[in-house]
């Protein structure tokens, strides 16, 4: 199959549904051999069922694409390395990680359970580094590869709710980098992407205020679909030397995030003292707080 992936093997984590799915689709059409990962769990993270990633493998090949499923989770290591290994398996190679696969246990951080925080760092945070270090001696050894990981504005800006959501992606953001920085020798690549869209992982928002209402709304009219793209162009040879980054999709739109720096400094050349601090440095920088922003206040405009 000719395509922008022709010839390149790509894992997609969470790929029996909603962005993943599209991930998969994508790049099979695009000519990648895909592994479609999924356990068939609920948002929550309840469940198994082999149906979603068999579906989506049947969806490939009935288009003339080559796929297999596998339903190991992200969320353990020796899991983690077989859905590697069923890449290597099937296609003796692997060049694309898009970690992909996530739940929610959305709840207020001062009624957060313990399990309802470890679940969701295990499958988003540990996951992607788990699926990430798994791939890492193929690419290591062949000197390329291309890791896709999935961040949210829950993370990069705020949201109500979700501490556990929130400090996985924000995590994923950090871990990417690293792996950038870590594997530029070996000419492997790793970008993040944070989505806008309506799918089944954010259809459990509340919707029982008009402001909630309307901005349930707002989300449906961003297809999945849309965030395809972008993942198959940063898979591909094509963005060579895009490392490092944080994109965003929504709609038609395409956002380059920027990321943590120094935005301004006070100085004393006698040192500080916690006074001085108060009466001084903390006025000085006040002006350049950021305030208790969420990702609907950042993005406050109609998708495009």
């Amino acid at each position: 199959m000719s395509g922008m992936l022709a010839g390149k093997v790509a894992i997609v984590t969470g790929s029996g549904g909603g962005i993943g799915r599209d991930f998969a689709l994508a790049l099979a059409a695009e000519g990648a051999k895909v592994v479609v990962n999924d356990i068939g769990a609920s948002v929550k993270g309840e469940g198994h069922d082999d149906g979603p990633a068999q579906k989506v493998v049947s969806e490939i090949q009935a288009a003339g694409g080559t796929a297999v499923a596998n339903t190991d989770s992200v969320a353990d290591w020796d899991s983690a390395n077989r859905i590697v290994k069923t890449a290597i398996d099937h296609f003796g190679q692997i060049d694309v990680v898009i970690n992909n696969a996530g739940i929610l246990r959305d709840r207020f951080f001062f009624n957060m359970s313990i399990e309802e925080w470890k679940a969701v760092i295990d499958v988003h945070l540990n996951g992607s580094f788990y699926m990430a270090r798994a791939a890492a001696p193929y690419f290591k050894s062949q000197e390329s590869g291309s890791y896709i990981n999935m961040t949210s504005t829950s993370g990069l800006i705020g949201n109500f709710g979700q501490a556990n959501y929130s400090a996985a992606k924000l995590g994923i953001a950090g871990l990417s980098k690293s792996i950038a920085l870590d594997m530029a020798k070996f000419n492997v690549r790793s970008n993040c992407i944070a989505p806008f869209a309506w799918s089944r992982m954010i259809g459990s928002i509340p919707t029982e205020t008009p402001d909630q209402a309307a901005r349930v709304e707002k989300m449906k009219r961003m297809e999945t679909a849309k965030i395809a793209p972008l993942a198959v162009y940063l898979a591909s040879e094509q963005a060579a030397g895009v490392t490092g980054q944080i994109f965003g999709v929504r709609a038609n739109e395409i956002f380059l995030f920027s990321q943590n720096r120094p935005i301004r400094s006070v100085h004393r050349s006698e040192g500080w003292t916690p006074q001085t601090i108060a009466e001084q440095g903390m006025p000085a920088l006040k002006g350049s707080f950021f305030a208790l922003d969420r990702s609907q206040d950042i993005f406050s405009w109609d998708p495009i």
